[in-house]
């Protein structure tokens, strides 16, 4: 909070629009595509020279925040970041030992080419630039919902890996039993999603809309009344007892 207020107040004015219009400005046409190429090549020479991904993409956010930065301009940016870090690895292969160069040097080339396909999936093809829309989604939600961005990461970083993680240990079988029917929900979910907002005569008529399932599966306002009740009743119950004082 202390960084994105600082930047806030020193990227004001002219400062903000010199570097607003010099990040975010495309090459002319037809060369507009080879902006975000750029911009990947230059998340990866600086998060090399700084040998971290997490203090580039660190100091990203907060740019992005006050409205430096573009969300579309940021993307190629945190790409060429993930693939710049692998740089730290390879780095540290090569000075292994001789007896560990070989395998030393498979593992950092795995990182690589993990990263190296991960950008080729995600970014040459603009249709498939989910993760753009995805941020764009979740960011909104999480403005509304201030909780929401908690509940992202204690899901999402902790309570999905280690489910992942216990069905993996009791075996493929477990794993793939429920595995399979969650995702083909969440496929199916989304693709009825999405016939709902561009081609809804394509489904029956139970099915254009979301309205015959609960509020709470369909919205996040009876959880948020929840939250501000049981957050309101804690600081009611705080004022009127208070601390003992010394």
């Amino acid at each position: 909070m202390l960084l994105v207020k600082l930047l806030n107040s020193m990227l004001k004015g002219q400062v903000s629009n010199v570097i607003n219009k010099i990040i975010n400005t495309d090459s002319p046409p037809p060369f507009t595509w080879v902006t975000g190429y750029l911009a990947l090549l230059a998340g990866a020479g600086m998060t090399f020279l700084v040998q971290s991904s997490s203090v580039f993409t660190s100091a990203l956010t907060p740019l992005v925040g006050v409205g430096v930065i573009s969300l579309e301009r940021v993307y190629p940016l945190t790409l060429g970041s993930n693939l710049g870090t692998t740089g730290t690895a390879l780095l540290a292969a090569l000075a292994s030992r001789a007896e560990k160069l070989a395998a030393a040097t498979q593992v950092a080339l795995c990182h690589f080419f993990f990263n190296l396909f991960g950008i080729l999936l995600w970014y040459p093809i603009p249709a498939t630039r989910l993760p753009i829309r995805m941020a764009s989604a979740l960011g909104k939600c999480a403005a509304r919902y201030r909780w929401f961005a908690v509940l992202y990461l204690v899901l999402f970083f902790l309570l999905f890996p280690l489910v992942v993680f216990v069905l993996s240990m009791a075996g493929w079988k477990v794993l793939t039993g429920i595995g399979v029917p969650v995702i083909i929900l969440i496929i199916s979910v989304a693709t009825i999603n999405f016939l709902q907002s561009r081609r809804p005569e394509f489904l029956p008529p139970k099915l254009q809309n979301w309205n015959f399932l609960p509020v709470w599966l369909t919205s996040l306002q009876p959880m948020d009344d929840l939250i501000t009740r049981v957050t309101l009743w804690c600081r009611q119950t705080r004022g009127r007892y208070p601390p003992n004082s010394t």
